[in-house]
């Protein structure tokens, strides 16, 4: 049954496709003059300054995405601290001669930053003597004291949770993406909520720690938790999810927090102002769509995870986590020369596989529902063409029934058994990539690219409107994984949010709404921008870090 309100999801992601055509709507101009501000303050709120730690040489890269492999860290000021330091903090500034602006760990849709992130917690050993509710301020690399409570609250709201668990809130500011994208502004912030997920998740890992999305909630609980529920004249917050943090191998019943308790979170003393990050805005629909997208309060279990019948097993490398973290980029040019081989490939692709207990996919509540169409061009050892992988192995006869323009389903070879990938295709990628990615070279001159197409209706019309934003989010995972695995490789990776999206359906033969494309991506060699000045994060000399960029 389609609701109104899904119906409405539907209408807007009709309306936000880009078309040969013609685009979506947008301003079509920057209007620099309302450019709004990448960061959220609260004015007047107690400011808790987070220690700065360069990356060392371990945890290794590749442990953390395995649970068990990391010995859990204690839950202090000191952790607290490399934790965000890890998942929302600033990563490095870039200058020309007219403009400085910052890079952050969590990537965003042209580094515009609409994700802000929230600790809830009880005492912590040198951060706080009782519970605490506060908003990351990446800037400061600080914690801004929106709320404290008491010990029998925090009691009562985990009572079922495991001991020294922890809560990362997560919210978006749609303007920071409408400023720019227009319409389409809400999918983009969807990426980036799915992408900060991954950030957490994989934060957590190289602590020893576990991410959990806490998914029953509703958005009313959510904008409880973090405060965002206060009326004030600033740009808006809308709330997106709740993750809770505990040791590895705790047991966590993500079944919903004491609703009472969480109704009593909007009578605290809840302390700064919001500031403003534009002097005018203009109106995108994201209201809209968000009020259709909205969570109510939900107990119904989602549909568990495939268990495929031989989960991977992959080598360490001598790779730092957090070298990798904070190296992150998002290429903006493919040199269209570089090649990799087909291990490399496999490699990566594997890391993207939903294996049940793996990290970041563990952190999400729901069985995968994203698979990778990909445009091979420059892997050695492997045909060029357009390939498949089938991330929940479950669907793959469906979805070999529904590309009707698949001349054959053959693994390619040396494919590792545990990758569900297929050649559908073979012939020259480069330009159907590029084409389809808005014929933007950086989807043709790179190693592989790749369309992210989600089993659309089935779960939309099985969970409800508010799973629209989760599609996304799972796509901005994935994301995540991949740009890490590309620095990890020694290249570079980018998202590319400006793609055809019926036109790539038309490229594998769908019809209808079963399946869509949400998000594109690109890995290959980078071509380094020289007029650029890398300048430190955060240029502490106390912290030792007057060159650490």
């Amino acid at each position: 049954m389609i609701t109104a309100p899904l119906q409405e999801v539907l209408q807007y992601h009709e309306a936000t496709k880009h078309h040969f055509h013609g685009h979506a709507r947008g301003p079509g101009y920057m209007d620099w003059a309302t450019q709004p501000s990448p960061f959220r303050r609260y004015e007047g709120a107690r400011l808790i300054s987070l220690k700065k730690v360069p990356p060392g040489k371990e945890p290794l890269y590749d442990d953390a995405f395995v649970p068990g492999r990391i010995s859990c860290a204690p839950l202090s000021f000191e952790s607290i601290s490399q934790f965000f330091f890890d998942s929302l903090a600033i990563s490095a500034w870039k200058s020309i001669p007219t403009a400085t602006w910052s890079l952050r760990v969590n990537p965003s849709s042209g580094n515009l930053h609409p994700t802000e992130g929230y600790l809830i917690c009880g005492p912590i050993e040198g951060l706080c003597e009782r519970p605490i509710i506060c908003h990351y301020a990446p800037k400061k690399h600080a914690l801004e004291v929106r709320a404290e409570f008491s010990v029998e609250v925090w009691r009562q709201l985990t009572e079922e949770l495991p001991q020294g668990v922890l809560f990362i809130g997560l919210t978006s500011i749609h303007w920071r993406e409408a400023w720019k994208y227009g319409e389409r502004a809400y999918r983009y912030c969807q990426h980036d909520v799915g992408h900060a997920i991954g950030a957490v998740s994989i934060a957590a890992g190289g602590l020893g720690w576990q991410a959990k999305l806490l998914d029953d909630l509703s958005t009313e609980d959510l904008a409880s938790l973090t405060g965002v529920f206060q009326a004030h004249n600033s740009e808006p917050e809308e709330p997106d999810c709740l993750i809770a943090l505990c040791p590895q191998g705790e047991e966590v019943n993500t079944s919903r927090l004491n609703s009472v308790t969480m109704e009593s979170f909007r009578t605290f003393d809840w302390k700064g102002t919001p500031n403003h990050l534009s002097s005018s805005h203009v109106d995108w629909g994201m209201e809209k769509i968000s009020e259709a997208a909205r969570k109510p309060r939900t107990d119904q279990p989602y549909e568990s995870f495939h268990q495929p019948p031989n989960p991977w097993s992959l080598t360490t490398r001598p790779v730092s986590l957090r070298q990798m973290i904070r190296q992150r980029r998002s290429a903006v040019a493919m040199n269209s020369v570089t090649t990799m081989s087909k291990d490399t490939f496999y490699r990566i692709l594997l890391k993207t596989v939903a294996v049940p207990g793996r990290i970041p996919f563990n952190t999400l509540a729901w069985k995968s529902y994203v698979h990778l169409a990909i445009f091979v061009e420059r892997v050695v050892g492997l045909r060029s063409g357009l390939y498949f992988l089938v991330r929940d192995t479950s669907q793959r006869k469906n979805i070999e029934s529904t590309f009707s323009k698949a001349n054959e389903w053959s693994k390619p070879e040396a494919c590792p058994d545990e990758l569900e990938l297929y050649l559908l295709t073979e012939a020259d990628a480069r330009d159907a990539a590029r084409q389809i990615s808005c014929f933007q070279n950086i989807a043709s001159e790179s190693c592989f690219s790749l369309g992210m197409i989600v089993e659309f209706m089935t779960p939309l019309e099985h969970y409800g409107p508010w799973f629209y934003p989760r599609l996304f989010w799972e796509t901005g995972v994935i994301g995540q994984v991949l740009y890490l695995e590309a620095e990890a490789a020694g290249i570079r990776s980018t998202g590319i949010g400006c793609f055809f999206d019926d036109p790539m359906h038309e490229v594998l033969g769908l019809r209808g709404r079963q399946y869509q494309d949400l998000y594109h991506f690109t890995i290959g060699g980078a071509v380094e921008d020289s007029r650029l000045t890398t300048l430190p994060a955060y240029p502490d000399e106390k912290n030792g870090l007057p060159g650490f960029a």
